[in-house]
C-alpha cells in the first residue's frame, strides 16, 4: 500500500476518533486507564494495524501506522501512547520478519485475537536501556528464563496479556547475556498501583515487579551481548519505539495548533475590535508554531518508509532514530507554549483541552532516547568516539 492510497479513517474512522477524544479529558481527571477506548480500538481491529494480512491483520506498514498515531494523539495523547506500546511489539515482529527473523509470530498471531502485549524494557537509572538490564534472567532447565527486577513506565499496565522484557543471564560470568522474551501475566508479577503523575495519566504506566516469573521457552526470542550491537531485535525496538513515539509527540503538536488556530480565530480584542488572527505578533507566534510542526510528518514518513522498506542508512541509522524523537518532543512542547500563550488565560483551567496538552507533552522528555543520549549519539556519528 502506496501513501497516494492509504486512507487513514478506513482504520481509525472519524466517529471512533471523536469518541475516544470525548472521554479523554474524564480518563485525565480519574487518572484511570481508557478501557472504553481499547475495546473500540480492539473492536475495530486497531491492534493488528502492523500483522501480515496472512495471519489475520491489515498487513499495514511502519509508515502508515506512523500516520494513525499521530491521528489517534491528537484525540487522545495517553490512549495514543499507551497503544504505541503494543504497537512497539508488532513494528518488531514486522521488521524482523522483513529481514528474514519469524521469531516473533507468535506476537502477531496473537495481536491478531485481540491480544494485548506491553513493553517492559525501561528500569530506573539504567541508562544502558537495550544495552544492559538490572533484571535477572536465570536459566530454566527447559530452556526457558525466569525473571526477577523491577520495571518502570509500563503502559498499559492494568489490561497486558503479555510483557515483552529484557533481563541479564551471568550464569556464565565469562559470557553474560541479554535475554528478550515474552512472560505471561501470573502471580509472580505485581503491577504497583503508583500512577500519579503530571501528565499522560490514562496511559497507566504503573512500575512491575518480576519476582520469578517464567518465559517458556517457545516466549524466549532472543540472547545477544550486552552493550552496543546491531542484532536485529535490538535495531527492530529501537526503530520502531523512536518513529512511533515521534509519531505521538507530532500528533500532540497538531491538534494544539489546531486548538490555537480556532482559539484566535473567535477571540476579539477590545482594543483594536477585531479578531486575534489579524493581530501581527499573534500571526507570528502562529506562523511559528506551524513551521515547527510542519517539519516533522515528512521526517516521520521518510524514515518509516526506509525502515518498511529495509533501506541500508548503515552506521547513520541511531543517530537519525534517536534524532527524529528528539526533534519531536522539542517541537511538541514549544507549540504546546505556543499554543497556551496565543489562547490565553482559559488555557489554563484544567477544563481546557490545552492545559491536558501542555501537560501530555512533558512525558516527552523522560522516553529513550533523552536530550543527553540524542546528543551523544549525534555527537559520535560526526567526531566519533570519545577518545581517551
Amino acid at each position: 500500500m502506496t501513501s497516494a492510497t492509504f486512507d487513514p479513517t478506513t482504520y481509525l474512522p472519524d466517529d471512533l476518533l471523536e469518541r475516544i477524544r470525548s472521554r479523554a479529558a474524564q480518563v485525565d481527571a480519574d487518572n484511570v486507564f481508557p478501557d472504553q477506548d481499547l475495546a473500540e480500538l480492539r473492536e475495530a481491529g486497531y491492534l493488528r494495524i502492523l500483522v501480515p494480512a496472512d495471519r489475520g491483520g491489515f498487513g499495514l506498514g511502519l509508515e502508515q501506522a506512523a500516520v494513525l498515531q499521530q491521528r489517534l494523539a491528537s484525540a487522545s495523547p495517553a490512549t495514543a501512547l499507551s497503544i504505541n506500546m503494543h504497537l512497539v511489539w508488532t513494528g518488531v515482529a514486522k521488521v524482523m520478519q522483513d529481514r528474514g527473523i519469524d521469531d516473533l509470530a507468535f506476537v502477531q498471531t496473537g495481536a491478531a485475537a485481540g491480544e494485548v502485549f506491553a513493553f517492559g524494557i525501561s528500569e530506573a537509572g539504567n541508562d544502558l536501556v537495550l544495552f544492559g538490564s538490572d533484571t535477572q534472567a536465570v536459566p530454566q532447565p527447559d530452556g526457558g528464563y525466569a525473571f526477577t527486577g523491577t520495571k518502570i513506565f509500563t503502559s498499559l499496565a492494568p489490561v497486558w496479556n503479555h510483557l515483552g522484557l529484557h533481563g541479564l543471564d551471568s550464569s556464565d560470568p565469562d559470557d553474560p547475556k541479554l535475554v528478550y522474551a515474552f512472560v505471561p501475566r501470573t502471580e509472580q508479577v505485581v503491577t504497583r498501583d503508583d500512577w500519579d503523575t503530571l501528565g499522560m495519566r490514562g496511559s497507566q504506566s504503573r512500575t512491575t515487579e518480576l519476582h520469578g516469573v517464567v518465559a517458556p521457552a517457545d516466549r524466549v526470542v532472543r540472547t545477544v551481548a550486552p552493550g552496543p550491537n546491531p542484532d536485529p531485535i535490538v535495531f527492530g525496538i529501537f526503530s520502531v519505539f523512536e518513529v512511533l513515539l515521534a509519531s505521538v509527540y507530532t500528533g500532540i503538536a497538531r491538534r494544539a495548533l489546531d486548538l490555537a488556530v480556532e482559539t484566535v480565530q473567535k477571540r476579539r480584542s477590545k482594543k483594536s475590535g477585531t479578531t486575534y488572527s489579524q493581530d501581527p505578533d499573534i500571526r507570528w507566534r502562529i506562523a511559528d508554531m506551524a513551521l515547527a510542526y510542519d517539519a516533522l510528518p515528512m521526517q516521520i514518513a521518510t524514515i518509516a518508509h526506509d525502515v518498511d522498506a529495509v533501506a541500508d542508512r548503515g552506521a547513520s541509522w541511531f543517530f537519525s532514530l534517536s534524532g527524529l524523537k528528539h526533534r519531536a518532543v522539542v517541537m511538541a512542547k514549544q507549540v504546546a507554549d505556543d499554543a497556551m500563550l496565543v489562547s490565553g488565560g482559559s488555557s489554563y483551567f484544567t477544563r481546557n483541552e490545552l492545559s491536558r496538552i501542555y501537560r501530555d507533552v512533558l512525558a516527552g522528555m523522560f522516553h529513550p532516547s533523552d536530550p543527553e543520549s540524542a546528543h551523544a549519539t549525534a555527537a559520535s556519528f560526526w567526531l566519533g568516539p570519545v577518545q581517551g
